[in-house]
């Protein structure tokens, strides 16, 4: 196995830290101020706010898709901006991302598109296919395996970009809206998911809009309002 560029995680500090962290696209109004807020290793959060509120700005800045106008943000106990540029993908890696628009790959199937990162990390073709057939089935697809997303639904294509996410075990799961294309059933069952991986030791933030859905399970919730962000405490 390469040695990685830079070290490993450190897990006696937060997973993810802003600092006065705000973003501004061009010389438009600023979409977060000044947020500052902690995540710790091992926890379980909720991101909410109205739709515009700045949640999926935040989630680019944490996985490391968009550089904070200004501020300090830190992601698995690395400093984001003295990382060197060569040593991000590989810390990409270790964070899991469920994408609003899916970003499934037309020309796969759907046991191709989630077992793309598995070969990747060099696991063998048998326990690949063994691996992610049982994922497909979790998530209700085990009979939509070799369709391609093109003849797949909304909610089958979110389901198998969850599958996608979660398949390499991350230390830090990201879903933006996970649950948007999907019944309230599926919706559940997939937030099942996220709290199964939470306790064998992922860290999970998810945003959503969907307040009747938070409030099912008793996570503390970052809620962004007019760029500022608040936490909220379980009940």
């Amino acid at each position: 196995m390469p040695k990685e560029p830079y070290p490993a995680m450190d897990l006696s500090g937060p997973i993810v830290r802003f600092e006065n962290v705000s973003m501004q696209y061009g010389a438009g109004p600023e979409i977060l101020t000044d947020v500052s807020f902690d995540i710790e290793p091992g926890s379980f959060h909720f991101l909410t706010g109205s739709s515009g509120a700045g949640k999926s700005s935040l989630l680019k800045i944490v996985y490391l898709a968009q550089a904070p106008s200004r501020g300090a943000v830190s992601v698995l106990g690395h400093d984001v901006a003295s990382t060197k540029r060569e040593a991000l993908p590989d810390l990409r890696r270790r964070i899991g991302v469920v994408f609003q628009d899916f970003r499934l790959i037309d020309s796969l199937t759907a046991l191709e598109n989630v077992a793309l990162a598995l070969e990747v990390a060099g696991a063998r073709r048998k326990e690949v296919r063994e691996h992610v057939a049982e994922l497909l089935e979790w998530v209700g697809l085990a009979d939509r395996a070799d369709a391609r997303p093109a003849s797949l639904s909304g909610g089958e294509q979110q389901r198998v970009a969850v599958a996608r996410a979660v398949i390499n075990n991350p230390q830090l799961l990201l879903a933006d809206e996970p649950t948007g294309s999907v019944d309230r059933a599926i919706g559940t069952r997939i937030l099942y998911l996220f709290e199964e991986l939470n306790r064998m030791g992922t860290t999970v933030l998810i945003a959503t809009h969907n307040d009747e859905l938070a409030s099912r399970f008793d996570y503390p919730r970052l809620h962004l309002e007019n760029g500022e962000l608040t936490l909220q405490p379980t009940s």
